[in-house]
Parts: C-alpha cells; sequence; structure tokens
C-alpha cells in the first residue's frame, strides 16, 4: 500500500479576502504545498486557482475529469501576491476541502474572525458562506 503523500496540514487552505465589493472576491490564498500565496481578483480566479492547487496535489483526487469547452489552458507565471501576514483586510477563512464528489468540493471552513465552524457540500455552498460572513464583516464595519 503507497504510503500518504501528503498529512492533514496540506488539506487547510487559507483564504484571506482583502476586498468585496458587489459581490467581486479579491484576496489570497495560502498552504504548505505553495512556496508563497497566490493572489485572486475574483470568485472564479478564487475557484480555478484553488482547484489548481487541489489537482497539483492529487489531494483529494478528484471523482470527474474536469470538462471544458475548449484545451486546458497552459499555466501561466502567477505573480506572488504581496508579503504580508496570513490575514485579510475584510475576512481570513481556513478552507478543509475533505472531498472533491459530483465535480464540486465537500468540506468544512473556520471564519477566523468570527470564530464560526461551518461544513460545505458544494463549491455554491462554500460561496454563501463566504458570502455571508463578508456582508456581515460590511455591516458592522458601516
Amino acid at each position: 500500500m503507497e504510503a500518504k503523500k501528503w498529512g492533514n496540514e496540506y488539506r487547510s487552505t487559507v483564504v484571506c479576502v482583502d476586498s468585496y465589493d458587489r459581490g467581486v472576491l479579491a484576496g489570497r490564498i495560502y498552504n504548505p504545498y505553495l512556496a508563497g500565496g497566490v493572489g485572486f481578483r475574483s470568485v472564479m480566479e478564487f475557484l480555478t486557482r484553488m482547484e489548481d492547487l487541489l489537482d497539483q496535489m492529487q489531494f483529494p483526487q478528484s471523482f470527474a475529469a474536469v470538462r471544458s469547452f475548449q484545451p486546458a489552458p497552459r499555466s501561466a507565471e502567477e505573480s506572488p501576491p504581496e508579503p504580508g501576514a496570513q490575514e485579510g483586510k475584510l475576512g481570513t477563512f481556513v478552507v478543509r476541502v475533505i472531498f472533491r464528489q459530483n465535480a464540486s468540493w465537500q468540506g468544512s471552513v473556520s471564519w477566523l474572525e468570527g470564530r464560526r465552524d461551518e461544513s460545505f457540500r458544494s463549491v455554491l455552498e462554500l460561496l454563501m458562506l463566504l458570502n455571508s460572513a463578508l456582508e456581515q464583516e460590511k455591516n458592522c464595519a458601516s
């Protein structure tokens, strides 16, 4: 039997949200697998960067092949995010993807500022949890 490639610490990805305006998310992700962090400027970019990370680690393995209307692009060199603490200006989350089944993710998310943990059964549910926390932060800051 093959030994596990990655330990549990690789399941946790820190998501630092620096801005959130009308549903447009921007920030950084950090994982022990990455040399540094990876920036994102939209929800789609966040999802593709996370999916690329999970694919590179092959952990957890995807149960479905990704389908597309066009061939997969070659990965471009990514510019590292601005240096700084692994803390978002608006919110900091720890996302743990445990399974990738039914062409989605299942796992849990911890909102560090709100000291809350929730499980999610799909990427849509994860995004709704992030939205509710960020909207709450925006309302408290107003």
